[in-house]
């Protein structure tokens, strides 16, 4: 059995049920924390350029298996970030199962890739609405009670986009960026509060969202053949030639989550493997 120190801690993770996510929820609720985990279930409606990994509703039960398989509670639902009202059903549901939110992870992501001059409004839009409002529309409704009760986490779940920028991908890189403000600005509101907010920039992570985005790399002349094969490439242009494993970036989530991390607010930190993006 792993260090349960965040026994008693209530944490809600959005994207909990897939990829980063899910390796976070599971982080956490090995470390003792009931966990409540929410994604935009598959059927949700996207921009057709948009994409993300939008879990079946037993790959929700699934995870939210898994989560108590580890000794501690869960709560799984349904969750569209785009929606004030689903985030507020969601919240209230959250808090009347498991307790006020003590660790905010804003794991949920979507991209696209289009270039500039033909890039839709509505995928423009959507992109930032999930990405950026929506670490905005969780955090505005966990951090009162955590100020109350002088203590609180918040993790955003960035990227190596918030500092580089790639061609096709101005809507995803410009959600990244302004996370990072939205980061460092919520750090200082919460600093005398014993409330921290830092950020993670992965670069690759080997998941199923890398994995559509491999597809529409090769569609668009992209190296290999499959995406199996693009994921490789790209694993082998990383300067520790492999994939982040999502595992890493959870473990890194745990720690800041310690009492010993409490000096650690406003960061950005990159996990990429020495890589820029």
């Amino acid at each position: 059995m792993s260090d349960r120190f965040l026994t008693g801690r209530s944490a809600w993770v959005t994207g909990g049920v897939t990829g980063i996510g899910r390796a976070i929820a599971l982080a956490l609720a090995e470390s003792g924390a009931n966990v409540s985990i929410g994604s935009l279930l598959a059927g949700g409606a996207l921009p057709q350029a948009a994409y993300a990994a939008l879990p079946t509703i037993a790959a929700l039960d699934e995870a939210a298996k898994a989560i108590e398989e580890r000794g501690v509670a869960c709560f799984a639902a349904g969750l569209d970030l785009r929606l004030d009202e689903d985030v507020d059903r969601f919240h209230s549901a959250a808090v009347a199962r498991l307790g006020p939110v003590d660790i905010l992870v804003n794991a949920a992501g979507i991209s696209a890739q289009e270039e500039m001059l033909g890039h839709s409004d509505e995928t423009w839009e959507t992109v930032l609405d999930v990405n950026l409002n929506g670490p905005y529309r969780t955090t505005k409704r966990c951090m009162r009670s955590m100020i109350e009760r002088r203590w609180g986490r918040i993790v955003n779940i960035a990227s190596t986009a918030a500092a580089v920028g790639y061609p096709r991908h101005s809507a995803y890189c410009a959600s990244k960026s302004a996370l990072l403000g939205l980061t460092r600005c919520v750090a200082l509101e919460g600093a005398e509060h014993g409330v921290t907010c830092n950020a993670i920039n992965p670069g690759w992570v080997a998941t199923e969202m890398m994995r559509l985005g491999s597809e529409r790399r090769i569609a668009q002349g992209g190296p290999g053949a499959t995406p199996a094969e693009n994921m490789a490439l790209l694993a082998e242009t990383m300067p520790q030639k492999r994939l982040i494993p999502a595992e890493e970036v959870a473990a890194f989530v745990v720690f800041l989550c310690r009492d010993e991390a409490l000096g650690l607010t406003g960061e950005a930190i990159t996990m990429a493997g020495g890589s820029v993006w």
